[in-house]
């Protein structure tokens, strides 16, 4: 996309009251859902018919999205969280899609720094996200962005996101 294409995308917070929000919302999660990166299958119905609440009832959670004209193009879910060790406030992109026909443009420089914004004025230490591994356009991407894996010291290696279903 050339700068002036990238320059018409705006950035919102969205209201998850708002029903426009709310479909754009649902809408690009359920494409990213749907991709392989974000496990190949579409929402539950129990995601499309409660996940604004449940967004709306969550304390310092927020999700930015992205516009070229009125088409929502990007999406990015998030979380404040607490570092121990620094004793401050972080925030945690639990999503973030850009729709397959504005990939690779600059759309998620724009919502990483909106991100950015939002997290300086919270005072939070720091942004964390999750990438796959085999997302190498992803990881060239947050690498760009300034992103890094984790780890305290490189003899005992990188952190390791892992998980339990209940």
């Amino acid at each position: 996309m050339p700068n002036a294409a990238l320059a018409s995308v705006s950035l919102v917070l969205a209201d998850y009251h708002n029903p426009l929000h709310g479909a754009h919302l649902l809408q690009l999660l359920d494409e990213y859902a749907r991709h392989p990166m974000g496990g190949g299958h579409a929402l539950t119905l129990q995601a499309h018919e409660q996940l604004l609440g449940k967004l709306a009832a969550i304390p310092n959670a927020f999700s930015v999205l992205a516009y070229c004209g009125n088409q929502p193009v990007g999406l990015a879910n998030c979380f404040q969280g607490f570092s121990t060790f620094k004793c401050q406030p972080l925030i945690n992109i639990h999503d973030l899609v850009v729709t397959e026909s504005h990939r690779g443009q600059g759309v998620v420089k724009l919502l990483v720094n909106k991100i950015e914004a939002v997290a300086r004025e919270r005072d939070c230490c720091k942004i964390t996200l999750e990438v796959l591994q085999g997302n190498r356009s992803a990881q060239q991407a947050y690498r760009k962005l300034g992103f890094e894996s984790y780890e305290l010291d490189p003899e005992i290696g990188i952190a390791m996101f892992w998980e339990k279903y209940l």
